[in-house]
């Protein structure tokens, strides 16, 4: 069983892990193969981006499976539990590196609502 400390952290690693593969720049290499991305520019000019999943079967669903945040973040959790779970010496370190980044994340965003 789980203490509720490291429920806690697996969830924030979650968090941040699904947001590093669904979301971030740095990660866009993943995707590339199974996206591609237009700009559409709207009625009032702004200018937004719209994911086509590219090819069929297996490359489709890991498409699909990478623009999803809630998709990806059930895999990302089966992942860092079963890492946790049974390779703990790996994953701790890299749930607790994970969840710090969220947590610092989440600070961010904060700070960033507040100031403007």
């Amino acid at each position: 069983m789980l203490s509720w400390f490291s429920f806690i952290l697996l969830g924030i690693a979650t968090f941040r892990l699904t947001h590093l593969l669904v979301f971030d720049e740095i990660t866009s290499f993943i995707r590339a193969p199974f996206h591609e991305i237009k700009e559409e520019v709207l009625d009032d000019g702004r200018v937004e981006e719209v994911i086509s999943i590219k090819g069929e079967g297996l490359r489709r669903f890991i498409g699909e499976l990478l623009s999803c945040h809630w998709c990806t973040g059930v895999w990302c959790a089966c992942f860092l539990y079963f890492g946790f779970m049974y390779i703990p010496s790996i994953f701790i370190p890299l749930i607790v590196i994970l969840a710090v980044a969220g947590v610092a994340s989440f600070i961010e965003v904060v700070l960033l609502r507040i100031i403007d």
